[in-house]
């Protein structure tokens, strides 16, 4: 609460009430740096900017995973209705809300049992991309009863299960694998600036210390190993043990297709006397005229004229 009051002083400093600290950074390797601003630069802006209120709930937790992991904190946010991740809130109209009461009125649909002060206020930041739009966070340190009490609530408040789909805590831990825990949920995809202000605000607080931040930031920037699609692997070699003995059969038949040909050129090589024979036959057929040849294989047919003189004659008789 000390380090929340501290940025909630500094940000409502006017700029030119002395020299003012420098706005911290997230300073994280690989997570583009957004502009902070003071609270009261983010109030000074024109009426083009757009103002948009989250807010953080966290608890110290004491519990320990699988007996052996610390759990450090329990840190909440939202599965949204686009499936993205994001913190409590949303788009304040600051012709009609301060920052913190148009944050309570969204906090009240989605949450309904929450309210935050200035006191809770933690930073501003300038966002990225066409949209003019100043981001405010806020954070608020509860117990881990209270949070869970705000879970239970979460499930009975008016967006549930519309523009809220439930309720996730933020595992603070990195497992041995290097990947579990962390690493692998900022894998996941943010909307807006949540991911920064996540990041942001576990540094800010002390939360994770710097160097794990980073490190978790950087294992979900190596590329994975390709998964290893099992069901193939083992249809290829099911394939491979069946194509086996039809390769063997295949080369038992054309070994046996070898042998018979070589058989049958062995006897023919023993009988050197059928070759002459063979040449005397072909002698023959050829020493008979062609003429001769096609009368042999083809009976005399009768001329017309004398069927049609036996015809006649025999009426006469």
């Amino acid at each position: 609460m000390a380090a929340m009051g501290a940025m909630a002083a500094l940000g409502a400093l006017p700029a030119g009430a002395g020299a003012l600290p420098p706005l911290p950074t997230l300073g994280v390797p690989g997570v583009p740096e957004l502009k902070p601003l003071t609270r009261y630069e983010a109030m000074r802006l024109g009426p083009g900017w757009s103002h948009s209120c989250h807010a953080m709930l966290y608890a110290p937790n004491p519990g320990m995973l699988f007996g052996r992991i610390p759990l450090r904190y329990a840190v909440l946010m939202q599965m949204r209705f686009d499936g993205l991740l994001g913190f409590p809130g949303g788009f304040v109209d600051r012709r009609y809300w301060s920052l913190e009461d148009g944050l309570n009125r969204v906090l009240g649909l989605g949450l309904g049992c929450v309210r935050l002060t200035e006191a809770d206020y933690l930073c501003s930041h300038l966002t990225e991309g066409p949209h003019r739009v100043v981001a405010h966070f806020y954070a608020r340190q509860l117990t881990l009863e209270e949070l869970h009490t705000i879970e239970i609530s979460a499930v009975h408040s008016r967006d549930h299960g519309l523009e809220v789909m439930g309720m996730v805590r933020v595992p603070l831990y990195t497992q041995k694998d290097r990947m579990g825990g962390l690493p692998n949920f900022l894998g996941n995809s943010f909307v807006g600036t949540a991911k920064f202000q996540l990041l942001f605000a576990l540094k800010i607080l002390n939360m994770v210390p710097e160097e794990k931040l980073a490190e978790a930031v950087a294992a979900t920037q190596k590329p994975k190993k390709p998964a290893i699609d099992h069901a193939a692997a083992a249809a290829a070699k099911a394939a491979n043990e069946l194509a086996g003995p039809a390769r063997a059969g295949n080369e038992f038949q054309d070994s046996a297709e070898n042998q018979a040909a070589a058989q049958a050129a062995a006897e023919l090589a023993e009988q050197p006397a059928a070759v002459p024979e063979s040449q005397a036959a072909l002698e023959q057929l050829a020493a008979v005229p062609v003429a001769e040849a096609v009368a042999a294989e083809q009976p005399v047919q009768p001329r017309a004229d004398a069927a049609a003189e036996q015809a006649v004659a025999e009426p006469m008789e």
